[in-house]
């Protein structure tokens, strides 16, 4: 019976794979050799009524066999043909003649169930380390999986071992290996998840597993499940604490640990300085009398809000709201995003005017009046040169999402404007 050896960790990753050795280079056709043309082989039968239409000048040279055997096929005809040669099969169920068979497949099938359960698990382990010592990671990780279900296949379609012992053995060992092999192609593959798993596996057959420490914990590192990776690495070291490997995960997870810390740290305090800048503009804004309410769906103001300014975490700074003047009359409006409760409208209305698109010269400090709706739907004319802080104080008014609403109506047209107002408040 023979022995089953893991993948080492340290095979030689600086072979260039692209390189051919000098030897095997002397053994390669040479350019111009054809294969097939010395073999007196072809590799698709020729169809000569095909070949007929494909050659088109009686005079023309005579194409080579191999040539007229590719020619003389559609592009559907030869993929169909190139699927029943097991070298280039992409479809099994197509892969049969017009009975459903397949010489060649069968073959092949067969000899891959040739022997005991465990020589064939064993050749398929044998052929996922070959492709990952050439970093075929999604080949061997499916000669992996092939290896793992033939062990645990409910069906034994295999020749039964002379030794009934040790073939219980060699399947226990290489459920091991080929588990712990698969994490580590899982792990090149970004398969993070399906790493851990595998891991898991190993560890229920052999708690002592090194690698399956290492990989499930550089796994659960690139989850960013630190607590995780933070336990699996620790429980390696304990059985190995000089395991380099181990050693350079831990500090990695270490440095991620102490990462999140920090970050989480840093989050909590912003979360308790803004708890506490809420605590204050809502202590001051009581001070004050001044009403504030929140719809369902407030408008999108980025970072604009109530403030208090200098100091958000002083109740005698200066409270700032951010403003719209609407112009309902004319269908237009300007944003002013902090509006200090010390000013008055016409300290704001003095820059914006005038108004670019008033054609009409309606609107100027003079010749406007500005309105503002009470808690009850009403309206009160707000004295222009009037703080807002008297404005809003006082209860008759409302801060509405955060966001002081100013009416700007040229005095020609304010009972149009209140009319219409007390209209939409009635329908």
């Amino acid at each position: 019976m023979s022995r089953v050896e893991e993948l080492p960790d340290d095979f030689d990753e600086s072979l260039n794979l692209n390189e051919v050795p000098p030897q095997a280079a002397q053994d390669l056709p040479q350019p111009g050799f054809d294969a097939f043309a010395a073999s007196n082989e072809i590799p698709f039968p020729i169809n000569e009524e095909r070949l007929k239409e494909v050659e088109n000048d009686p005079s023309a040279p005579k194409m080579p066999p191999t040539m007229a055997s590719v020619k003389s096929h559609s592009k559907e005809e030869l993929l169909s043909m190139m699927n029943k040669t097991p070298l280039f099969m992409t479809d099994m169920e197509n892969a049969g003649d017009e009975h459903g068979e397949n010489v060649l497949l069968d073959a092949l099938q067969a000899m891959q169930n040739e022997g005991t359960r465990g020589e064939v698990a064993q050749t398929f382990k044998g052929q996922g380390n070959e492709a990952v010592q050439e970093k075929r990671w999604i080949d061997a990780k499916e000669f992996y999986t092939k290896s793992i279900a033939v062990i645990n296949a409910k069906e034994d379609k295999w020749e039964k071992p002379e030794d009934a012992q040790a073939e219980r053995k060699l399947l226990r060992e290489l459920e091991e290996a080929s588990h712990i092999n698969r994490a580590l192609a899982n792990l090149e593959l970004g398969n993070y998840r399906s790493t851990t798993l595998d891991c898991a596996a190993v560890l229920k057959l052999n708690p002592k597993n090194i690698k399956a420490f290492y990989r499930s914990s550089s796994a659960l590192l690139k989850l960013d499940k630190v607590a995780e990776a933070e336990d699996a690495v620790s429980r390696g070291l304990e059985l190995d604490p000089n395991n380099k490997a181990l050693q350079t995960v831990a500090s990695k997870i270490a440095d991620r640990k102490d990462y999140v810390q920090r970050v989480a740290a840093k989050r909590k305090a912003e979360e308790e300085v803004a708890r506490k800048q809420k605590m204050v503009l809502s202590t001051a804004l009581r001070a004050r009398q001044i009403r504030t309410r929140k719809t369902d769906q407030p408008p999108e103001m980025e970072d604009a809000g109530i403030k208090l300014v200098p100091d958000p975490l002083s109740p005698e700074s200066t409270v700032e709201f951010p403003a719209v003047f609407l112009y309902p009359m004319d269908a237009e409006s300007d944003f002013i995003k902090a509006f200090s409760e010390m000013h008055s409208i016409s300290d704001h209305l003095d820059y914006i005017f005038p108004l670019p698109w008033d054609t009409k010269k309606e609107y100027s400090i003079d010749t406007v009046d500005c309105f503002m709706e009470t808690v009850t739907g009403g309206l009160i004319k707000a004295g222009k040169k009037l703080p807002l802080l008297q404005i809003l104080s006082g209860g008759k008014v409302e801060v509405v999402d955060e966001l002081v609403t100013v009416f700007v109506v040229p005095i020609s047209k304010s009972s149009t404007f209140i009319s219409e107002m007390k209209a939409r408040k009635t329908g």
